[in-house]
């Protein structure tokens, strides 16, 4: 049997993680995977993080299963994070997953189970993650135009003139925040437009969500998000809660699915809850535990919500740092688009040649398409990247 197996495509991030590690030289910055590191290059566990694993480890009694959903406090916990008051909590069956990817997964699965003929439209580009998932589930997907090469901004005319092509059933994939791996992002009225043609075309959107906070705040980041449970009839929500609560490891994440007709609950929950059977029974709680609480202590959520302050403003320094850096060495303004992106990521536009350049001549690593971790630089290895961008022909 398993010589029948075939070679996979090789994962392009893991990759780079793996020739970064490889590269002996003193000097080289890794800027390819999405990864939260701090300016000394670590990623560490949250303030709040380490005090409730402290409570945990003396309160918990038990490591017997949940439930199939997981925890129901922390599907309220999370639900009212991502969707605040938008829609009654009654009209929000919610299930916990192995971190955002597996409610992605999860998500295409009940798309699948629901409207078997369903296409799902992705931006251009998406989260590579994405496409993988759903070639791998052979769920039809097209993409639309999103990310504008030339000004690095969001190419909404585009965007619009290819959601036309949507049918009645068809599924719209959104990045709530901080897109991955562009970092543009869509502004209010552009969420509003989008909204009112998902209405026209009888569309179901489905946002993932795995940045709250990165951006411009919590609830700010989330305020596209609630806008679309708020007027649309139907929406799934992959939340992830790695980035923000710095729990890579521990697989924390949460599958929404918000319906009008609060009548239509159970089945949605049922329905879930037969999905994470049939995928790997029990969700992972340790890291979902955590979150909970986190979000249900006042003390621990208010140091969780500073030191999350404090990630965000630290990378829209270091991109405020580097934009300006870059207009001081190419006397250009073409680069301010780094100060206007919000997230961990920035696409620059440069080539895959280009991309190359930067990791033979200069050991600067990123991923082909030219994504770079902001979170992965600090203040003394920004003017360095500055500078062999510039040198790079960028």
């Amino acid at each position: 049997m398993f010589e029948n197996l075939k070679e996979q495509p090789a994962d392009k991030i893991l990759a780079l993680m793996q020739a970064y590690r490889e590269d002996d030289r003193e000097q080289k910055i890794d800027l390819g995977v999405g990864v939260y590191k701090d300016a000394s290059g670590n990623t560490p566990i949250m303030r709040a993080i380490k005090a409730a694993e402290k409570q945990l480890w003396e309160a918990e009694t038990t490591k017997a299963y949940t439930g199939l959903a997981g925890d129901p406090a922390f599907a309220d916990a999370m639900v009212k994070l991502v969707l605040g008051d938008a829609v009654p909590r009654e009209t929000v069956a919610a299930a916990a997953t192995p971190g955002g990817t597996g409610a992605v997964r999860q998500a295409f699965d009940l798309i699948r189970m629901a409207n078997p003929k369903a296409r799902v439209f992705v931006s251009d580009p998406t989260w590579p993650n994405h496409l993988s998932i759903l070639k791998h589930m052979g769920i039809e997907f097209t993409s639309y135009r999103y990310f504008d090469n030339e000004t690095r901004s969001v190419d909404f005319a585009g965007m619009i003139a290819d959601l036309h092509q949507v049918m009645p059933g068809d599924v719209v994939l959104l990045h709530g925040c901080c897109h991955n791996p562009t970092g543009a992002n869509l502004n209010i009225p552009q969420w509003k437009a989008v909204i009112e043609l998902l209405l026209e075309r009888e569309a179901v959107p489905m946002i993932d969500i795995a940045y709250q906070g990165f951006g411009d705040g919590l609830d700010a980041d989330a305020e596209g998000v609630r806008m679309v449970a708020e007027k649309m009839p139907e929406v799934l929500i992959a939340a992830s809660c790695s980035k923000n609560f710095g729990i890579y490891r521990e697989r924390t994440g949460l599958l929404m699915a918000v319906s009008k007709d609060a009548g239509q609950r159970k089945l949605n929950q049922d329905s879930l809850n037969y999905l994470n059977r049939q995928n790997f029974s029990f969700p992972p709680d340790h890291g979902a535990r955590l979150v909970t609480m986190v979000l249900t202590d006042e003390e621990l959520r208010a140091d969780w919500a500073a030191e999350l302050e404090e990630v965000r403003n630290s990378m829209l320094g270091l991109r405020q740092q580097l934009a300006s850096e870059l207009q001081r060495l190419s006397g250009s303004d073409r680069f301010g688009f780094l100060a206007q992106h919000r997230g961990m990521f920035s696409r620059l536009g440069a080539t895959p040649e280009q991309v190359e350049t930067l990791r033979r001549d200069h050991g600067i690593y990123m991923v082909g398409d030219s994504r770079l971790n902001i979170a992965g630089l600090n203040k003394t290895s920004v003017p360095i990247l500055a500078e062999a961008i510039v040198k790079s022909g960028i």
